[in-house]
């Protein structure tokens, strides 16, 4: 039944298209309109599976933070442009892209939508339970936000 679970949110994640909303802490902060909303969310075995759609403007983006779990994302639409925190592009994800982030305070990343339509994610988010959706991160020294 747990591995059921975990397949059907993996398969809702990478399959459907969840716009995240504004529910959760942002970093450094989130831009205007950028929105979230949780669709699902269960605990299995100490860790939390929440299941997401986030949508980020035109020119916004998602603020520097990291997460303390694994997180996987699908475009559902638009084109989503990833930044670490040496300011350098690591990866320009378009609809039907599939992304991984890694867990931990060394994973500080920005996703910005650098095209003129919104960029929808379907996430899902394996985290220890009780932790918050991500952790905010300051600027690391990069030109843009």
């Amino acid at each position: 039944m747990r591995k059921n679970l975990l397949r059907l949110g993996v398969t809702m994640a990478a399959a459907v298209g969840l716009p995240l909303g504004a529910s959760s802490a942002f970093a450094t902060p989130a831009g205007p309109g950028v929105t979230g909303k949780v669709v699902s969310r269960t605990t299995i075995d100490g860790k939390d599976y929440i299941l997401r759609q986030i949508t980020i403007p035109p020119g916004q983006s998602t603020g520097w933070h990291y997460h303390d779990g694994t997180l996987y994302g699908f475009v559902q639409h638009g084109t989503l442009s990833h930044f670490d925190s040496d300011c350098r592009s690591d990866g320009v994800y378009h609809a039907g892209s599939g992304l991984t982030e890694p867990s931990g305070a060394g994973h500080v990343h920005i996703g910005r939508n650098l095209g003129r339509t919104d960029v929808v994610l379907d996430v899902l988010y394996v985290l220890p339970h009780g932790a918050p959706l991500s952790e905010d991160a300051p600027n690391p020294g990069c030109d843009f936000q």
